[in-house]
């Protein structure tokens, strides 16, 4: 079913997925018109970046430049995990996944589905939360299925994630940071891991 659901990624449609916090929409990052699909199922103002799931470092590190040293530290101790890094877009990325900052969403969720996903597919993908903006996020298949079902051409069904939280989502500049959103991983935990 993973290599089925990446044959619709590879032919530039949007999934819905499940990942360790809520279902999101999974498309290719570099193709410009499942961008575009992904803000429009959504209603998602296209001034705001979509998240990039991937599923390893190096994933990550051809998605960015200029990595400051606490990306490091926060990877290496929450990834894969409930944790979204924003940095700086590597130039290959398409402005239009980053809504026009430069800046990138990165995380490596901790689902197997996901990353087999990742792999099927051959390249990472979007990962805004599966819901019509302003909506509740999904926690499974059926409240995805009532939102978005008549919009996407597949869901990946992996039963109810159990999420009751997002992901912490963390900017991070040269030698600062800052928590954008509060999730599964509070800002003491961040701030301890940086401090180690």
């Amino acid at each position: 079913m993973v290599r089925y659901a990446a044959s619709f990624i590879v032919r530039g449609k949007v999934v819905g997925v499940p990942t360790d916090t809520f279902y999101g929409l999974a498309a290719d990052p570099f193709n410009l018109a499942a961008v575009g699909e992904v803000y429009r199922i959504k209603g998602r103002p296209e001034k705001r970046a979509l998240p990039i799931l991937v599923s390893s470092f190096e994933d990550a590190m051809v998605l960015a430049r200029d990595l400051p040293e606490n990306f490091f530290k926060l990877a290496r101790k929450f990834w894969p995990g409930a944790v979204t890094l924003v940095v700086n877009a590597a130039t290959k990325l398409p402005l239009k996944v980053t809504g026009g900052t430069g800046r990138v969403a990165l995380r490596w969720p901790n689902s197997a589905i996901a990353a087999a996903l990742i792999r099927a597919a051959g390249t990472p993908v979007t990962g805004t939360s599966a819901n019509i903006s302003g909506f509740p996020a999904c926690t499974n298949a059926d409240q995805l299925v009532k939102q978005l079902g008549e919009q996407l051409p597949l869901i990946l069904d992996a039963g109810d994630t159990g999420a009751q939280l997002a992901s912490t989502i963390v900017e991070l500049e040269e030698d600062s940071w800052r928590i954008v959103r509060e999730g599964v991983v509070t800002e003491a935990e961040i701030r301890a891991a940086l401090e180690e």
